[in-house]
């Protein structure tokens, strides 16, 4: 078993396969010795376990806590992407870049607390490598009406 495989088991978390893109677009690039995954959507078994805004308050909306989830959950989806690009996820040696995006109710001002969910995974998984430079976007709709999205950028050898 691999280092990140073990660490990943660890965790309690299983890399899905990667989900085939909804557009004409790969789910990740190499160009060099970086690897640039597309946007990807919290999906867990090919669906979206919920939709819609995130913000306080309103019983329509998505918690913060929960969107944070959400966050994690895409960030692994990312990592799949990664990793069906090039090959293990043991070659990553840095997470240079996340971006994440939130669709928020106008009123709602978190974002960086949603894409932590995001962040702290990707350093639980690569330790130190993890630490990363990042992005946290509000932005009105995103795809399929995800509550978040996120993208990665990671160097390998």
């Amino acid at each position: 078993m691999s280092q990140i495989s073990a660490r990943l088991s660890e965790l309690g978390v299983t890399v899905p396969t990667v989900s085939a893109p909804a557009g004409a677009y790969v789910p990740a690039v190499v160009s060099g010795s970086l690897v640039f995954t597309a946007g990807q959507l919290p999906f867990v078994g090919g669906a979206l376990s919920r939709t819609g805004k995130v913000g306080e308050g309103a019983d329509t909306l998505v918690p913060p806590a929960e969107a944070k989830e959400f966050a994690r959950t895409a960030a692994l989806n990312a990592l799949a992407a990664v990793e069906s690009a090039i090959g293990s996820l043991d070659r990553v040696t840095r997470i240079v870049k996340v971006t994440g995006f939130v669709a928020s109710d106008p009123s709602f001002t978190g974002q960086p607390g949603v894409i932590n969910g995001a962040s702290e995974f990707l350093m639980e998984v690569f330790g130190d490598a993890g630490v990363h430079a990042r992005s946290a976007v509000g932005v009105a709709v995103l795809p399929l009406d995800s509550p978040v999205e996120v993208e990665i950028i990671a160097e390998f050898r």
